[in-house]
């Protein structure tokens, strides 16, 4: 943390500008060394000056060099960002320079962990800068800005305050109990605070599970036998022949994916192949792949002729995905309809019928309602938003179902209070109050270099 890192913060390639970045307490005096124009250690801070970059008498690029001081800085050191001509080879020289100036070459996340180290931005929010990076729809956009301002810190530090008051009169109460002035913590008053903790801990656990739906999208899988017209539901639904159709069994012999998006939040769709038995080795693998794809889809569409009587593969779709979020599709309704589906519980159904656009809205709108996206997009974006803290928080909830259960057992108040501390400590890993280097280090070097 004592040296001056350096990296190119934008990415590789032709572009109109490129950005050379560096942080550290030497990180103006080494851009100094070789910047033609105004003398960077006198220039005031968060300013922009022109000149040049060089190497001994050779200019390398005409260049902006924004300077901004510590604290008041995305790592609360001094940073220098060199906005060069964007071709390759000059950033390239750019970076070298400031190499040979003796900056170090910054390892992937290192500017964003040094903001973290620096007490600049928490965890979470040093989470939060990669999935603005990573964001695949406006709403994951809004999401991660949400916990980079500080929208998960603000919960997780407002629930641990709960439990440092809890924690504290505990404390009190055993240490000095011949004081009368002090209010008595009564295990029933213990157990009244635990149980509302506990509410509260399992419905922002519950909750988080959008944020998934909101950062990655829904895996969507069209599944049925041959010639039912999945094929064509994707087309439609993606409005474009992105699938080959044609009236011969066993078209599709590999998955076809597109996407769109509904209410600002990715579908990812999957058309399978036709699941039925068959000789055809190809075509056999492409059913075997359909029907493992089932078990890691978010949503499942089953799609039945609906101028058919169930057949057994149909049967057998219907059973494989019976505990599946699941919407059945009786598709060709422009026919007869012959279909009989008295014997199954379908709560998720619609019609349509793929020569038109008939029922493909219905289609649409039905998955907006099973994934509550309308509600789910106008929400406060206060989540969790990945495994890491996710985990954690579920190892929180599991400390305080063991102090709910200590208390019900009669256990010593002290035996109690051990488990509230570890729900404390847990929770502060999220924002990273409490946390061990090597998570750290795993954490960051996920990170792209320069940011």
């Amino acid at each position: 943390m004592n040296d001056t890192i350096v990296a190119i913060s934008t990415a590789m390639g032709v572009g109109a500008i490129s950005i050379v970045r560096l942080s550290g307490k030497d990180a103006i005096e080494l851009v100094n060394k070789s910047f033609k124009g105004k003398d960077l250690t006198r220039v005031s801070s968060h300013t922009i000056n022109y000149g040049h970059i060089t190497d001994k008498d050779e200019i390398i690029d005409e260049v902006l060099v924004s300077v901004m001081k510590s604290p008041k800085t995305f790592t609360t050191e001094d940073v220098v960002e060199i906005n060069c001509h964007g071709g390759i080879f000059s950033t390239n020289k750019v970076l070298e320079t400031m190499l040979n100036n003796g900056a170090r070459l910054a390892e992937p996340g290192e500017f964003t962990k040094r903001a973290f180290l620096n007490g600049r931005i928490d965890l979470s929010q040093s989470e939060a800068v990669m999935d603005i990076i990573d964001s695949k729809s406006e709403e994951a956009r809004k999401l991660a800005l949400s916990q980079l301002n500080g929208s998960v810190s603000n919960m997780i530090k407002t629930f641990r305050e709960k439990l440092k008051q809890l924690l504290s009169s505990i404390e009190v109460n055993i240490d000095y109990p011949e004081y009368y002035d002090i209010e008595v913590v009564t295990k029933e008053k213990i157990k009244e605070e635990i149980t509302y903790m506990k509410k509260e801990l399992e419905s922002v656990i519950e909750e988080s599970k959008n944020s998934n739906i909101i950062k990655e999208g829904i895996k969507t899988v069209i599944i049925g036998r041959p010639n039912v017209g999945k094929s064509s539901i994707l087309n439609k639904l993606l409005a474009k022949n992105k699938a080959i159709v044609t009236d011969i069994a066993g078209t599709t012999r590999d998955i076809v994916e597109g996407e769109i998006y509904l209410d600002g939040v990715l579908l990812n769709i999957i058309d399978t192949a036709g699941i039925r038995e068959t000789e055809d080795v190809v075509e056999k693998l492409g059913v075997e792949k359909s029907l493992s794809m089932i078990d890691d889809a978010d949503l499942v569409i089953v799609v039945l002729n609906s101028n058919e009587q169930l057949t057994k593969e149909d049967k057998e779709i219907l059973e494989k995905t019976k505990d599946k979020q699941r919407i059945v599709v009786l598709n060709k309704n422009d026919l007869e309809k012959k279909i009989d589906m008295s014997n199954y519980n379908i709560k998720n159904s619609i019609e349509t019928n793929t020569n038109s656009l008939e029922g493909i809205n219905s289609l649409k709108e039905k998955i907006k309602e099973l994934f509550n996206l309308e509600t789910l997009t106008s929400k406060d974006y206060t989540y969790l938003t990945n495994a890491r803290q996710i985990s954690l928080a579920k190892k929180s909830l599991e400390s305080l179902l063991e102090a709910e259960e200590g208390i019900k057992n009669n256990l010593p108040i002290d035996m109690v209070e051990i488990d509230l501390k570890n729900c404390f400590d847990t929770l502060g890993e999220i924002i990273g109050e409490t946390y061990s280097e090597e998570i750290i280090d795993n954490l960051f070097e996920k990170f792209c270099v320069g940011k």
